[in-house]
């Protein structure tokens, strides 16, 4: 890394240091959290992007099924929901999933023909009609049991820590069915189909009560050690005597140090990601996977498996988004489905990458940091600047609609950097070798 690259870092550093200076050091202590979620999420679309050239528009979908896989792994089991439906949404599961294993060996042992359409469509209707027989009883019965505290199966009770790789597991495991189906597609239609794959993941999470608690939301997840909670950390005399000397009341002390923690945990786990993406990158993988992008065509001569390859760093890349997804809802305590929206949770991580460099894993660790950095500062300082532009200004309709406009200037600020970096710096800040 050259001096450019270490004082765009050093600058960036710069921005959360003056925001804990000038503001708070909860409110810098947040925004960089969120950051280094955000850092890691755009490591994961720099692979399918950067190394692939493939358009995945689907990153919300993956990063709630991180947040499912926190709910069904560390939450605790919901009283009488498995013995209401447990076995029968298994049932369902296991039915679904055995129709998906008949017909693809059909598909594959029945010469092509009218023979075999029909075939096929009989064993997917046959199948998809008794998955519902089983499985819509079971989840009205699990939704039946007390709607209004439970109505869902739960969790398992286990650490969210365990949690995390999960979510990437449950993100690479649906990535793997996109990609099989939606791969073969050209890079818009395939962005196309997986922004309208994540909808569809984001719609069966809010209306799958059974599953969590659907738009109910999930609230009270535990912590991921060695995390504690607030009020512990106030009834500990080393942490009080921590605060005091440091100049924190109580309670502001407790809150700095949990999100301390929390930054530690996921600064190692991006520096993990990092280091383990640098040594793809420059293995023969990663020069392989470069050439494939460049030009399917000549490595598809060379002998290479196209499909193939991108099918693993799409899985890949969406497994390591998942993980980000299960940090972030573990960091919240909640799971929220109509939070989850692509202008955040898909075009920002984008934006973010673009911004960076794409091709280059500093790149979009970089973008990462500085617009998770400004997509949450001016929702923060937009009201109070704007409100200092509009001080001098008489009462009146334009004065109310600047000031009813204030929300919007996370938008217009993000459109102008990403304006200027694509005018002077167009392949990104830390661009590809």
């Amino acid at each position: 890394m050259n001096l450019k690259n270490i004082g765009l870092f050093a600058g960036v550093a710069a921005l959360f240091v003056a925001t804990g200076m000038l503001q708070s050091w909860n409110l810098s202590l947040s925004i960089l959290n969120m950051a280094l979620l955000s850092s890691i999420m755009a490591l994961g679309v720099n692979m399918q992007w950067g190394y692939a050239g493939l358009f995945n528009t689907g990153i919300m979908g993956f990063t709630a099924l991180g947040g499912l896989a926190v709910v069904l792994v560390s939450s605790k089991p919901t009283p009488g929901g498995w013995s209401a439906g447990g076995p029968g949404v298994l049932l369902a599961l296991a039915l679904g999933a055995a129709t998906l294993v008949l017909a693809t060996q059909l598909y594959k042992r029945m010469a092509p023909g009218v023979l075999r359409g029909i075939g096929l469509v009989a064993v997917l209707t046959g199948g998809f009609l008794l998955f519902r027989a089983v499985l819509d009883p079971a989840t009205t019965a699990i939704e039946a049991n007390n709607p209004s505290l439970l109505g869902s199966l739960g969790g398992l009770g286990l650490p969210v820590l365990l949690a995390w790789p999960v979510g990437g597991l449950l993100a690479a495991a649906a990535a793997w069915a996109i990609g099989k189906t939606a791969l073969g597609l050209r890079s818009d239609y395939l962005a196309i189909a997986t922004l309208g794959i994540a909808e569809i993941i984001i719609s069966v999470m809010k209306n799958e009560d059974w599953m969590a608690r659907g738009v109910k939301n999930v609230i009270g997840l535990p912590r991921p050690w060695p995390v504690p909670y607030e009020v512990e950390l106030q009834q500990s005399q080393g942490f009080l005597g921590w605060a005091q000397s440091w100049g924190f009341d109580p309670v502001t002390g407790s809150s700095i140090l949990v999100k301390l923690i929390y930054a530690g945990m996921f600064g190692l786990v991006l520096l993990a990601i990092i280091w383990l993406s640098e040594l793809a990158l420059n293995s023969p993988w990663g020069r392989m996977m470069r050439a494939i992008r460049d030009n399917e065509v000549s490595a598809a001569a060379m002998g290479k498996n196209v499909t193939r390859r991108h099918l693993q760093i799409f899985i890949i890349g969406s497994a390591i988004v998942g993980v980000a997804g299960a940090m972030m809802t573990s960091m919240d305590g909640q799971l929220t489905p109509g939070t989850y929206n692509p202008l955040r949770y898909t075009f920002l991580i984008w934006v973010m990458v673009i911004v960076g460099g794409s091709g280059n894993n500093w790149g979009a660790v970089l973008g990462g940091l500085l617009i998770g950095w400004l997509w949450l500062i001016v929702e923060s300082l937009g009201p109070q600047v704007m409100g200092a532009i509009t001080a001098g200004m008489a009462d009146g309709a334009l004065k109310t609609h600047l000031i009813d406009s204030a929300q919007h200037m996370r938008l217009l600020t993000l459109g102008i950097i990403l304006l200027l970096v694509l005018r002077f710096s167009p392949r990104g800040l830390i661009p590809e070798k």
